[in-house]
């Protein structure tokens, strides 16, 4: 089940467009806005929003926390989580990644709730959350800008939302053996035709093939690559 987006009392309408778009780029399109400012076509809402300013940002629903907390399986999103021993209020938090593998077991209404731009969420939110997701980074400056925060976190959790990626146009398969045995036979023949040092060629070779065996080259990047040999070793008989 896709999980809705909601934003408390978002003050930048920027940041509302780049949460809508990343909404969209990772296949979610119920925006929920909690006590939002007004605004129209006109505002930078709609200008952040890119292709999501056509259905994502116009049919966000206006609600409150209470009927979040209410209706859904909650999941904070906050940059600082008091988790401290030392606290009598303590918070501990799963990354984005963690939370990607938690909500796959969530067969529920589910929505990750973003905080203000300049305080986040309250403790008194944080705990009324069933969970809280908190992006790990640099503890000298840890606060991240509302947009790129959600963007982050719906990148990880696109595996739920869009499935598996294919790469479009993209030629990803090996090579087959007998391709790439034909290059480790070609590329015996270069080392001769170069006169590499003969007792340096078996382990040349075996490089070569621990090198490939990592690589796991393509039909077409093993063709291209003995074509350069063939011209190579064309210019070494002229020599």
């Amino acid at each position: 089940m896709k999980p809705a987006v909601a934003v408390v009392e978002p003050q930048t309408l920027g940041n509302v467009g780049t949460i809508a778009r990343a909404m969209k780029n990772f296949g979610m399109d119920d925006l929920k806005l909690v006590n939002p400012p007004e605004f129209g076509r006109d505002s930078e809402a709609y200008g952040f929003a890119g292709q999501a300013r056509e259905d994502v940002l116009p049919n966000y629903d206006a609600v409150t926390l209470d009927h979040l907390v209410e209706n859904y399986h909650t999941v904070a999103c906050t940059a600082t989580t008091n988790e401290d021993a030392r606290k009598h209020r303590r918070f501990p938090f799963k990354t984005p990644p963690e939370l990607a593998d938690s909500l796959r077991d969530v067969d529920a209404p589910t929505v990750l709730v973003f905080g203000r731009e300049d305080n986040g969420l309250t403790n008194e939110e944080i705990a009324r959350m069933d969970e809280i997701c908190s992006i790990p980074a640099s503890a000298e400056y840890s606060s991240l800008n509302l947009g790129q925060a959600a963007t982050v976190t719906l990148y990880e959790l696109r595996e739920l939302t869009v499935g598996e990626f294919q790469h479009p146009d993209v030629e990803r398969e090996r090579a087959d053996e007998a391709e790439i045995e034909g290059f480790y036979d070609h590329f015996a023949e270069f080392l001769a035709a170069i006169d590499h040092p003969e007792e340096k060629r078996e382990k040349t070779l075996r490089l070569a093939r621990r090198l490939f065996g990592r690589a796991h080259p393509t039909g077409r990047e093993v063709r291209t690559l003995r074509g350069v040999l063939r011209r190579a070793m064309y210019h070494a008989d002229d020599e």
